[in-house]
């Protein structure tokens, strides 16, 4: 077998063994920077490093990456993601300083914050009907109901959520570890819920002999079968409904009249929302919401 395979696998391991290591994040983060991992070490190989080992990460190596990725038609966006998991290699791998603080050292532009379209997904009847898990149906119906996360959905528990008049989120199913509440406020999300009980029971959206990974893997599996794809737009479709149902004006991106057209009280009114709705989806910062609901 050619000596190159032997380096490229040694590189692989390596990588895979710092993250076996290092476990921050949820599942989904984990799984996210291990793939994205292995497909650097291979771009690494293909750009000709082929004797680089984990700690003996340089400058040269991170520059050679992005001039790669620039060269190709993948958005700045993903090209930052890669850049905070080459960050979170060097930090591990104890070589800090071969990845430079500032992306703006190599030319990478300013993620997209504001969308320009309608991101949105709709979820019909007909293809939930076709989605044979109850499980993963009923974590397709919060998605759409309350724009929970995919991660979210699945180890929802509704005893546990369920305090009347709102839902409550524990950390432990959450993106950073944040509790948060979201109102219930329509007769469809009430109904939702009453389904979800029964099918749960007391605990959450996992039978009982799988794990939450396992229950993932299913999720991925009906959802492909059934022909959904970009869920995480149910999300997108929340937001835009919880800001037409608070302003009583359709999102910019769903139509809507743009922040220059609003008059000073429907700045405000925009604004309170947005930081409102920014709240609910778990997120900190208002500016988030431009992703969501445009601008």
């Amino acid at each position: 077998m050619n000596s190159n395979v032997f380096y490229m696998r040694d590189l692989n391991f390596q990588l895979k063994t710092l993250c076996h290591r290092h476990k921050e994040g949820s599942y989904r983060t984990r799984h996210d920077r291990h793939a994205q991992l292995q497909l650097i070490a291979n771009q690494v190989h293909d750009l000709g490093f082929r004797h680089l080992h984990a700690s003996g990460l340089k400058h040269k190596h991170v520059e050679a990456l992005v001039a790669h990725w620039q060269s190709t038609a993948i958005s700045d966006g993903v090209i930052k993601n890669r850049m905070a998991v080459l960050r979170w290699w060097a930090q591990k791998a104890n070589c800090p300083a071969s990845v430079a603080k500032d992306n703006s050292v190599y030319g990478i532009g300013r993620r997209q914050l504001v969308t320009h379209f309608d991101k949105s997904v709709p979820l019909h009847q007909a293809q939930l009907d076709k989605i044979q898990d109850p499980y993963v149906r009923a974590s397709l119906l919060l998605q759409q109901q309350f724009g929970l996360r995919r991660e979210e959905a699945i180890k929802f528990q509704p005893v546990y959520a369920d305090q009347g008049n709102h839902l409550r989120l524990k950390g432990s199913w959450t993106k950073g570890g944040k509790v948060r509440t979201i109102p219930i406020r329509t007769s469809e999300q009430r109904a939702v819920l009453d389904q979800i009980k029964q099918i749960a029971g007391g605990g959450a959206l996992i039978p009982a002999h799988l794990n939450y990974v396992q229950q993932l893997r299913r999720y991925e599996y009906h959802t492909a079968h059934a022909g959904l794809s970009k869920l995480h737009g149910l999300r997108h479709g929340y937001a835009q409904r919880r800001y037409q149902d608070l302003t009583g004006w359709k999102a910019p991106a769903a139509g809507g009249p743009k922040s220059l057209q609003l008059s000073s009280s429907q700045k405000q009114k925009d604004l309170e929302s947005r930081l409102m709705i920014s709240a609910e989806l778990g997120h900190i910062r208002e500016q988030i919401t431009a992703v969501y609901l445009g601008r």
